[in-house]
């Protein structure tokens, strides 16, 4: 069965690994810079939205993250962050996700004054209203938010009780991010021993610009639930394509306990991670049982969508309608959200895709 782009938008989807960030409207960033008195590379929605896919296309996750120094200079006041919620909500709504997790890195708004709680505030209040939006447009969407920590800075434990204090709301989880080289998770390994005291849900980036021992580390000392990115875990497998693959300790572990890991095809092929999309570990990884989802990373800096990430693995990496339903399956159950509400996830996954119950 051929699947039609009209087909992959009416799925229903979910974005566990999408960067508030880097989810922008170009037009956004243009009338924001504008009231900030930031200077864009370009002022026309089209060019912008161009320039920055560009300049991130570029093969290096150093290169691919210095794009945000113009999506965060506009992120500095809560009318701004409400808005950039609100219609991220709405455009992810309107792709047909039906839950998705935004996240963010509080310490990367206060520029302006806001504290690290008004930042939160904020995110929430615009979450809550794109929810509302989608659903005056016949769009049902549920969204929660990650708070992120930057790996590089030590602000770690500082975020990580934010997490704790904001639980119940709109917040559903705690994650790091930034450079991994260099910064591993065991940098913030009191912000994690707290976490787990409190059994809270956790999510950490790793095996993307780093290798294998930070996904061991992430699942180790982070006690992560699930990877970010982790598509090197590739490197613990041998003969990952041939008759005989054979896993590492790492990998094997990850394959056991099914952690689910959240990969991002057109991210990974613009920072090198992966050489193209359709030869992207995304597909071995699938065959050998491994819990992959599907995720959208940064839309802006990818120029992507959710139905764009499924096209793709459709037309170049040769994804069946029935392993679509499967990764968005394994998302809804690695949603971080209680059992029940999970069940119903899965239940709204599978009535979308025409599974009979």
């Amino acid at each position: 069965m051929t699947l039609s782009t009209a087909d992959i938008l009416a799925m229903p989807k979910i974005a566990l690994h999408d960067h508030l960030d880097g989810g922008l409207r170009p037009q956004t960033i243009i009338d924001l810079a504008e009231q900030a008195g930031h200077s864009l590379p370009a002022t026309d929605a089209d060019a912008l939205a161009t320039w920055f896919v560009e300049s991130a296309d570029s093969g290096s996750l150093e290169r691919y993250l210095e794009t945000f120094d113009h999506t965060i200079a506009v992120m500095q006041t809560a009318d701004a962050l409400a808005r950039i919620a609100r219609e991220a909500v709405v455009d992810l709504a309107r792709d047909g996700v039906i839950y998705a997790e935004l996240r963010y890195a509080p310490e990367q708004h206060l520029q302006q004054g806001l504290t690290l709680q008004q930042v939160v505030e904020a995110v929430q209040e615009g979450i809550e209203a794109g929810v509302t939006e989608a659903a005056e447009e016949g769009l049902g969407i549920r969204a929660g938010a990650l708070l992120t920590a930057m790996r590089h800075a030590d602000r770690g434990l500082e975020i990580a009780q934010l997490t704790l204090d904001n639980r119940g709301t709109c917040c559903v989880g705690f994650d790091i991010a930034g450079a991994e080289n260099g910064f591993p998770p065991s940098k913030h390994a009191d912000a994690f021993a707290l976490l787990r005291d409190h059994h809270m849900a956790v999510t950490i980036h790793a095996g993307e610009a780093a290798g294998v021992e930070s996904i061991s580390e992430a699942i180790g000392l982070g006690a992560a639930r699930r990877i970010g990115h982790g598509v090197r875990i590739v490197e613990d497998i041998q003969d990952l394509d041939g008759d005989d693959p054979r896993l590492g300790y790492v990998a094997q572990m990850v394959l056991d306990q099914q952690i689910p890991l959240e990969l991002c095809p057109t991210s990974n092929e613009q920072t090198g991670a992966a050489a193209s999309v359709a030869t992207h570990p995304i597909h071995a990884l699938r065959d050998l049982g491994f819990a992959v989802t599907i995720n959208t990373d940064n839309r802006l800096m990818s120029g992507t969508s959710m139905g764009r990430e499924i096209e793709r693995l459709v037309t170049e990496g040769g994804w069946t309608r029935d392993q679509i339903v499967e990764a968005t399956l394994t998302a809804a159950w690695a949603a971080f959200l209680p059992y029940d509400e999970r069940v119903d996830l899965a239940e709204r996954v599978l009535e979308g895709f025409g599974v009979e119950l």
